[in-house]
């Protein structure tokens, strides 16, 4: 077996801490890889930014929480649960989701979701 460096898989191994860069104005959504089937993104909040609320017709969208010591995720309208950094939120097709930073610090998730393309239907919170 040959020992190969991290650069070999540049395509297959990322660094979050590379990736990762904010917007004051608005939670940033930054692409990392997609696939034909998959599409992965980390996504970044400011306290007080929120990810709209929404749903995936046809696509599961896994949210792995990296970074943050508090954000409220809603799982469906009038409905919120909060959750920190280690946790992960499941939004199968159909299901809504979206979430708001509400910490004093920076908020990081990585998305995962497929199949794509992906259909976005944004939906009222409330």
């Amino acid at each position: 077996m040959f020992a190969k460096k991290v650069q070999d898989y540049k395509e297959r191994i990322f660094d979050v801490n590379e990736i990762k860069s904010f917007d004051n104005e608005q939670a940033k959504k930054n692409v990392f890889y997609e696939t034909g089937q998959t599409v992965g993104a980390v996504w970044c909040l400011k306290p007080g930014q929120e990810l709209y609320f929404h749903s995936h017709k046809q696509a599961d969208d896994i949210w792995i929480c990296i970074e943050g010591d508090s954000g409220t995720y809603y799982p469906e309208c009038g409905e919120s649960v909060e959750i920190s950094k280690g946790m992960i939120c499941v939004a199968r097709p159909g299901e809504k989701h979206g979430m708001k930073n509400t910490g004093t610090t920076d908020f990081v998730f990585i998305g995962i979701a497929g199949p794509v393309p992906l259909d976005l239907i944004l939906h009222e919170l409330e």
